[in-house]
């Protein structure tokens, strides 16, 4: 008997169907159920840490009062007020309780709840995190094609050397070049009391976000373009892409039609790294620049010994890096249906 003809290959979908290999189903779940461990893992490190640092909330209270007026008994009823007179453990377990349900608590200073905070935070980071996307993969692409493509000559050479200095260079210092040059030459004005949005003001939003999202993007931008400039390289010694210039295919087809098609498939789990490289340079940026976002926030808030606000940004934080990460993982099996995922 003959053997049935194999199915017809169908690109953009998932095929998993060699021995030992699992549906993005089961992938998916197994990939939630680890970043759920993940999860408790930072949920137990944060508060641990917390607690391990000297002093609390009740302490730094009346760190700035009248010395001669704080008692023992008002830092210990301060400390009741709070719950931190309870035994640790019955703190954490009521933290994870807590956690499980989504209540993240109330703010120690503001007496405000997380979720509130967060959503009042949220707008500015979002904001700063896109215009840094923005600008971190708008000008890696271009600059990662135009350095393979010149591969050894000066153009390659120039932006190999740029792009090394960008990303050895800390963010807060190239802000605060940048800073230097806008101030020395008064190219404009930095608002750092208005703090619009984008959707109120884009002229005086983009004013004021320009300085770090462009230290912030720079960065990105380094680390992008060199992995881009490298699978470049790799993908056009193949044969298919000799096959294309030998049909006599221009160039522009042969690298943006070709190449950069499969060149970009390795730079998704660059993006995926590159959150959790945005959520830390946020961080000094948003203390830098005054932006009220969730960088800021949580900077204020460890400074000061808040544990429901610290705990909550953190844990929310964490949340958003590792769905990245599965989102990207994801979404690279189905644009590469050879990628089986285990």
């Amino acid at each position: 008997m003959g053997r049935s003809p194999a199915p017809a290959f169908r690109p953009g979908k998932l095929i998993f169907r060699v021995t030992g290999q699992v549906s993005v189903i089961d992938y998916i779940i197994r990939r939630v159920l680890l970043n759920i461990l993940v999860l408790w893992m930072v949920a137990t490190l944060v508060f641990a840490a917390l607690r391990v640092l000297p002093g609390n909330y009740a302490v730094a209270q009346f760190a700035g009062a009248n010395l001669g007026g704080v008692t023992p008994e008002a830092i210990a009823n301060a400390e009741k007020e709070l719950g931190l007179d309870k035994p640790v453990t019955t703190q954490y377990r009521d933290f994870m309780w807590n956690t499980i349900r989504l209540d993240l608590g109330d703010s120690f200073r503001t007496k405000r709840s997380v979720w509130s905070e967060l959503r009042d935070a949220f707008p500015y980071s979002a904001e700063l995190a896109f215009l840094i996307v923005l600008v971190g993969f708008g000008v890696a692409v271009p600059v990662g094609i135009l350095s393979a493509v010149n591969q050894d000559k000066w153009p390659d050479y120039v932006l190999r050397g740029i792009a090394i200095g960008a990303l050895a260079a800390p963010v807060f210092w190239t802000a605060s070049i940048a800073v230097s040059i806008v101030l020395a030459f008064d190219l404009f004005k930095i608002d750092v009391i208005g703090q619009p949005h984008l959707w109120d003001d884009p002229i005086g939003a983009l004013k004021w976000y320009l300085i770090p999202m462009f230290a912030g993007g720079l960065a990105s931008t380094a680390n992008t373009m060199r992995v881009l400039r490298s699978q470049m390289l790799e993908v056009l010694r193949d044969d298919y892409i000799r096959t294309a210039r030998a049909k006599g295919l221009n160039e522009r087809s042969v690298v943006m039609r070709h190449a950069l098609r499969n060149a970009l498939l390795p730079v998704l789990t660059v993006m995926g790294l590159t959150v959790a490289t945005i959520v830390g340079s946020q961080i000094v940026l948003e203390q830098m620049f005054n932006i009220p976002g969730i960088g800021r926030l949580l900077f204020t808030s460890i400074f000061l010994r808040d544990y429901p606000l610290t705990q909550g940004l953190v844990l929310l934080t964490t949340f958003v890096i590792v769905s990245t990460n599965l989102a990207v993982d994801v979404l690279y099996g189905y644009l590469d249906p050879r990628v089986r995922l285990a």
